[in-house]
């Protein structure tokens, strides 16, 4: 198998982009990109690291970040499984990129940027939950945001079905990786109690 190893070579494959897909990007919250982003409540979180890079989703019962001004953003990280691996890439290389995305819409909102993190108490408390604060939060600093086309979703009719019959669960999956020493049925048989003690 041959690779491309080359830009002008990559370039020569695809032809020049249209002028919507540069016109579209912009470098702070615009009304309508800001409307767009605080209505979505998932996006998924993108990081590098020295180890490489990681894809972490992120949900909230609402807006899943705040604008803090026109270009800072500000996403709560909520207690987990404790990995951290977002958040230790962040602390060694701020670079980051969200997508954004709202149930129903083929639209995807991306925005790149860098991050650092922080346990201000002002903050954290912006962000309260059922009397619960963020253990820290993200905050982005925006270095341009714009709307995917909806080729892929659509391709994918993300909305339109359900295709997760017959998938294997978490405690299936957990067994695997682990030769049967963690998950398997107890595991999942106790997932929602031990969720609903993490959740905010």
């Amino acid at each position: 198998m041959k690779f491309i190893n080359d830009i002008k070579a990559l370039e020569a494959l695809y032809g020049t982009p249209g002028a919507a897909s540069t016109r579209k990007v912009v470098h702070r919250l615009t009304p309508l990109y800001r409307k767009w982003i605080m209505t979505s409540r998932y996006c998924v979180l993108t990081t590098v690291g020295p180890d490489g890079t990681d894809g972490s989703p992120r949900g909230d019962d609402g807006p899943v970040v705040l604008d803090l001004d026109e270009t800072t953003l500000a996403m709560p990280d909520w207690r987990g499984n404790n990995r951290l691996d977002s958040l230790r890439n962040i602390v060694s290389d701020g670079r980051v990129s969200l997508m954004f995305m709202v149930p129903g819409s083929n639209t995807v909102v991306r925005v790149n940027g860098t991050a650092r993190l922080t346990a201000d108490e002002a903050l954290r408390a912006r962000f309260e939950q059922k009397g619960k604060h963020p253990a820290t939060v993200i905050v982005i600093a925006i270095s341009e945001i714009y709307s995917q086309c909806a080729r892929a979703t659509i391709r994918a009719g993300l909305w339109s079905r359900d295709d997760s019959e017959g998938l294997p669960t978490v405690g299936e999956l957990l067994a695997e990786a682990s030769d049967g020493e963690e998950g398997g049925t107890e595991y999942d048989a106790g997932w929602s109690a031990r969720a609903a003690k993490t959740m905010w």
